[in-house]
């Protein structure tokens, strides 16, 4: 089960088992996946490599580094004359607090013990049955582990930067690429312009540029850049929408590794566009509070999404520590989830069948070891949405059955680099 644990404090999730499921023959879908016209034949199927998911130790300790008692307090400028060489004192650092520090301390401290409590409750029960394990790994085990799901996609850079030059489409030209039909070649699709699927029950390998990139089953995509988001619009209505915006901060600008929007850019989306009756939104937000009070104060209000909750992913390591320690004064090892419902009417009917949106979850795993791979939510959300709700992921890095993905990185961690193949006949 990818549900290690349920509790009344939220979920242990094993998200290398459900990923898994979705390249299985139906994505791992509920009814007989199973094609009368393809019974005899043999097919290759997918998993995950699991380094992956294989985190041995925190990324950080509080444990000061040694002192080195030998080295002089003050430098000196070797930009002087020598023998005449001047000292110059080395720039106190201050130990205060800007107003953004101050606001992420202060949120920190009324749910550091609610995500402590919580989560050892989770924690506790993986350790029991398996999922999580007490050993820790060696330095040079845990090095080679991280080496080992380095992987190369040269051309992704490329495809990525691709779709942002691509002209938006005429408005009546909305056709979709069916990919798991015999009468479309995949060569051939025009992936930043239109909306593609994999209407088959079994995982398809596509090729672009030169790169394979694995496609699960029930499975649907948009490449594109936030300037082309036009074939979305013409698709569905979606019941949940999860966005993950690339929020801009000062790290993001000095390293120009990273797209970011800005907070105007972002209120552009055109989520009332794109939602159903009674959309459930959820919004992934870093720990920054700038961040956090934007979408509870001021883009929730501009979508007209009523708040509901805010849950927080808590990020452990295999033997049930936090990646990094909830005392320290600038990394933490939870995010925030702002989940809301939009109100497209004045009143919202009730559902008796489902659960109402509680605060306070948390979401226990061990965290992918890809940069900025978000855990899946469908799991977690079976209780508080319908079973057949059309559900769409924005700024996607991957895909998942079920569920529509956009973003000009959709493909990103879909790389055949990631996965391992094997036969199987059904």
């Amino acid at each position: 089960m990818a549900v290690v644990c349920e509790s009344s404090a939220g979920w242990l999730l094993d998200e290398l088992t459900l990923i898994n499921k979705w390249y299985v023959i139906g994505g791992g879908l509920t009814g007989d996946p199973r094609c009368p016209q393809e019974q005899t034949k043999t097919r290759t199927l997918y998993r995950v490599k699991e380094e992956l998911f294989r985190l041995l130790k925190p990324y950080f300790s509080l444990n000061p580094p040694p002192t080195d008692h030998t080295r002089d307090d003050r430098q000196q400028d070797n930009s002087a004359p020598t023998g005449k060489r001047a000292v110059r004192k080395k720039r106190k650092r201050t130990n205060a607090l800007n107003q953004g520090e101050l606001d992420a301390l202060e949120y920190h401290q009324k749910i550091c013990d609610l995500i402590l409590k919580e989560s050892q409750t989770l924690i506790q029960e993986g350790l029991k049955n398996g999922l999580l394990n007490a050993y820790r790994q060696s330095e040079e085990e845990n090095s080679k582990l991280t080496s080992e799901v380095c992987v190369q996609s040269s051309s992704l850079a490329e495809l990525c930067n691709m779709t942002k030059e691509m002209s938006s489409l005429d408005v009546y030209e909305h056709s979709v690429n069916i990919i798991g039909s015999v009468q479309q070649s995949i060569e051939s699709i025009d992936w930043p312009l239109r909306v593609t699927e994999n209407s088959s029950e079994w995982p398809q390998v596509i090729h672009l540029l030169g790169e394979k990139y694995l496609i699960p089953p029930k499975t649907s995509f948009l490449l594109s850049d936030i300037s082309c988001m036009e074939p979305l619009l013409h698709y569905k209505k979606y019941g949940v929408i999860v966005i993950d915006p690339p929020w801009e901060n000062k790290s993001v600008k000095r390293s120009k590794r990273y797209n970011y929007l800005s907070t105007s850019e972002i209120k552009q989306l055109p989520i009332p566009d794109l939602a159903a009756q009674n959309c459930l939104v959820i919004t992934w937000v870093t720990n920054r509070q700038k961040h956090l009070r934007f979408v509870k104060e001021e883009l929730y209000p501009h979508w007209s999404i009523r708040t509901l909750a805010e849950w927080h992913w808590v990020k452990i390591t295999q033997s049930g520590d936090f990646v990094f320690p909830m005392e320290s004064a600038h990394k933490k090892p939870y995010e925030i989830l702002v989940l809301g419902y939009i109100c497209i009417s004045v009143f919202r009917e009730p559902d008796l069948d489902l659960c109402p949106i509680p605060q306070h979850k948390v979401i226990v795993s061990v965290p992918c070891n890809l940069h900025s791979h978000k855990p899946p939510l469908s799991e977690v959300l079976k209780k508080y949405v319908k079973p057949d709700v059309e559900c769409l992921e924005l700024f996607a890095r991957n895909l998942q059955p079920g569920w529509t993905s956009w973003g000009n990185e959709v493909l990103k961690f879909q790389h055949m680099d990631y996965f391992i193949p094997f036969e199987t006949e059904k």
